[in-house]
């Protein structure tokens, strides 16, 4: 078994501190399926304190909060996020960094089984704090 660069998954340390440190989470996957995970951590999140902003395709309300089809469009009816939270495919998840990137994210959140080390790199090389294949439940549970 390789070992997983800290740099771009995240220590628990780091994991936390953007947990504990951010405010504005836009959510990309996050639609109106109460049965899907994207709903359910954004759910947890908002619990937390955390705004969520879905970025969905359809652009839904979901859990309150007017959804965006882009990080582009959100970035510009709110502001640049703390984080974006990434619910897609790993083979989908590099355009989406670079455009939490270009909308000036002080971090990306990469769940569970969502890994692109390259992204993740590029993400980093960027000044941005990386967690990936992590989901804040987990990081909260061990807490």
């Amino acid at each position: 078994m390789t070992s997983r660069d800290p740099h771009l998954y995240g220590t628990p340390e780091v994991a936390a501190r953007v947990l504990d440190d951010t405010t504005i989470w836009f959510v990309v996957g996050l639609g109106n399926k109460p049965e899907g995970d994207a709903y359910q951590i954004a759910r947890l999140l908002q619990s937390r304190g955390k705004r969520i902003i879905p970025i969905y395709p359809h652009a839904e309300v979901v859990h309150g909060e007017q959804g965006y089809a882009t990080i582009a469009e959100a970035a510009d009816a709110i502001g640049a996020p703390d984080v974006v939270d990434m619910f897609v495919r790993g083979d989908r998840v590099g355009p989406l960094v670079d455009e939490a990137i270009a909308a000036g994210a002080r971090a990306v959140w990469l769940q569970l089984g969502v890994i692109d080390e390259s992204a993740a790199q590029r993400a980093a090389d960027a000044g941005l704090t990386v967690v990936m294949d992590n989901c804040p439940a987990i990081v909260w549970a061990g807490r």
